[in-house]
């Protein structure tokens, strides 16, 4: 591959990858939750926890992100969708603990 069809391939994936975390910023995102509760089991960080615990988990962020999700700005809902999938998982529980903590989150309706 050349190197300007290497730097366009590039540009084309950020683009992409932007408008995606627009788009995605509009309302929450969709997250594989039994992908992520597989990950999270099979690497041994959780202890105690079972698939049907971590499948409830996920499930009970994401059911409390949906009604509040108006209430966070822009710029924080960006930052905490790619902070929630920064390591292949993307966790709903992660992604309500990132918000709470911004500007826009510590206010709760």
């Amino acid at each position: 591959m050349s190197h300007s069809s290497l730097a366009t391939a590039v540009f084309i994936s950020i683009l992409a990858s932007t408008s995606q975390l627009s788009a995605a910023a509009d309302a929450v995102p969709k997250f594989d939750i039994e992908r992520n509760c597989r990950s999270e089991l099979s690497g041994g960080s959780s202890t105690g926890e079972t698939m049907a615990s971590c499948k409830a988990d996920e499930e009970r962020s994401r059911d409390e992100l949906i009604p509040r999700w108006s209430v966070f700005s822009q710029a924080d809902k960006k930052l905490c969708i790619q902070e929630s999938q920064i390591d292949g998982t993307p966790s709903y529980v992660e992604l309500e603990t990132c918000l709470e903590m911004t500007p826009s989150g510590r206010t709760r309706p």
